[in-house]
């Protein structure tokens, strides 16, 4: 029960937390620029893409062909690249974002579920117990933003952005889970 209750302060502390990062800082906005043309450029998406929301890359090749890579690399040499991830008029994800919460919420919820977990077995002070789950989230912070900054081309500032959310994320949710739960004996 001691762990469930730490995993929800910390939790509620994740979420506050990341709440203020982007609401009240531009670190949920680094990266993110207005598209040139936009209007000009919106317009045939619409058109050719329709109603087939989903993640897309292109040039795409397909995936399955031996020379995928050699042809990807041809490719880009004179066409442009990138991903695009498109959902049709009307987004139904524009209409409220309370279901978008909810679901931030709980990924948070099971994430400090774990770093309580893992506290919980640890013998370590206050600040080392605070510490740790901070580490958990400087690895969650590196593990996807790094990736994509390598593979996709996410900018370098976004990918700093997210990275320093997910450490402060991991910190406040650490000092939540270390005061609710009390010191292992050694």
């Amino acid at each position: 029960m001691r762990i469930l209750l730490a995993a929800l302060a910390g939790a509620v502390a994740m979420f506050l937390w990341t709440a203020v990062a982007h609401m009240a800082t531009p670190l949920g906005r680094v990266g993110f620029d207005q598209m040139p043309n936009e209007a000009a450029v919106i317009q045939p998406m619409g058109a050719n893409i329709g109603a087939k929301g989903g993640l897309y890359i292109f040039p795409y090749v397909d995936p399955n062909d031996p020379k995928m890579m050699e042809k990807y690399a041809e490719i880009t040499k004179t066409t442009p690249s990138g991903m695009l991830l498109y959902r049709p008029a009307p987004d139904p994800m524009g209409a409220t974002m309370t279901p978008m919460l909810i679901k931030e919420f709980l990924k948070q919820f099971a994430q400090c579920l774990i770093a309580a977990w893992i506290v919980s077995m640890i013998a370590g002070s206050f600040i080392m117990r605070a510490g740790i789950v901070t580490a958990i989230g400087a690895s969650a912070g590196i593990a996807t933003n790094v990736s994509y900054w390598n593979w996709y081309g996410f900018p370098l500032n976004y990918t700093e952005a997210q990275i320093l959310i997910e450490v402060v994320s991991g910190l406040v949710a650490g000092l939540a889970i270390s005061a609710v739960l009390p010191r292992k004996a050694v």
